[in-house]
C-alpha cells in the first residue's frame, strides 16, 4: 500500500460528493423551475395533482441534497495526511479479505492496481473493524477478518 493512497482516496471521495451535490442541485433547480412554470389550467384536479407531484419531487431532491451536504461535513473531519494506528475515520485498512478506506459509503474503487472498499464507519463492516489495530481480528458475516495494516 503506497503512502499517497490516503490522499488519493480522500480526493476521490471529495470529488464524488462534489459531483453528487452538483447533480442534485441541477436536478433540484430543474424541478423547481418546472413547478414554478406550471400555470393554472382549467384541468382542475389534474393540475393540482401535477403540482403536488412536482412539489414532492422538489422535497425529495432537497432531502438528497441535505444528505450529500452531510457527507461533505463528514469528509472535512478527515485529515488525509494523518497516520492512524487504529481503525477510525480516515484510516486505510488492509485485511486478509481486502482493503478498506473508512470515510463514506461509495463502494469499490481501484487505485494503483489495487481495489479498495470505501465504507462508512457506521456500516456493518465499518463497525466490526472500528477501533481495531494491526494484528487484531474482527468477525463479519461469520468470517474472521485479520487486520494486516492500518495507515
Amino acid at each position: 500500500m503506497s503512502a499517497n493512497i490516503k490522499p488519493a482516496l480522500y480526493q476521490h471521495c471529495f470529488d464524488y460528493v462534489n459531483e453528487r451535490v452538483k447533480s442534485i442541485q441541477d436536478a433540484l433547480a430543474s424541478s423547481q423551475e418546472s413547478a414554478n412554470s406550471e400555470t393554472k389550467s382549467t384541468a382542475g384536479d389534474k393540475h393540482d395533482t401535477a403540482r403536488a407531484m412536482m412539489q414532492l419531487d422538489v422535497e425529495q431532491k432537497s432531502k438528497q441534497l441535505a444528505e450529500a451536504q452531510k457527507l461533505h461535513i463528514g469528509l472535512r473531519q478527515i485529515k488525509p495526511d494523518q497516520k492512524q494506528t487504529i481503525v477510525q475515520l480516515g484510516a486505510v485498512v488492509s485485511t486478509n479479505l481486502g482493503s478498506y478506506y473508512i470515510a463514506i459509503s461509495i463502494g469499490k474503487v481501484d487505485f494503483e492496481g489495487q481495489s479498495y472498499f470505501v465504507i462508512s464507519p457506521g456500516s456493518p463492516i465499518g463497525q466490526a473493524l472500528f477501533g481495531k489495530k494491526k494484528g487484531d481480528t474482527a468477525e463479519f458475516n461469520g468470517r474472521n477478518i485479520t487486520i494486516e495494516n492500518v495507515q
